[in-house]
């Protein structure tokens, strides 16, 4: 499936990963490849990818929303830093 991340700054990550690991409003959640179309409110924590090569990438955001539709996820944060 494709992610976008992207802050107001910019585009902080594009490609095809495995798994999308968010921080919802309620509690954490995992979104996989053929996931049920969802809209959420994030709420601060860390938004955990795996890219489709196995590289596991975490970025801590202070909020947002994310989006997935037909495999396409794009999560709109405003981000803290890059940690890894």
């Amino acid at each position: 499936m494709i992610l976008d991340i992207v802050s107001p700054e910019k585009i902080v990550f594009s490609g095809d990963v495995k798994l999308v690991q968010v921080p919802g409003s309620k509690s954490p959640f995992v979104i996989l490849n053929n996931h049920a179309p969802i809209l959420s409110m994030l709420q601060e924590g860390t938004l955990r990818i795996v890219e489709s090569n196995g590289r596991e990438r975490h970025f801590e955001i202070s909020g947002g929303i994310v989006e997935n539709e037909h495999n396409k996820l794009v999560a709109l944060v405003e981000m803290k830093n890059d940690t890894r």
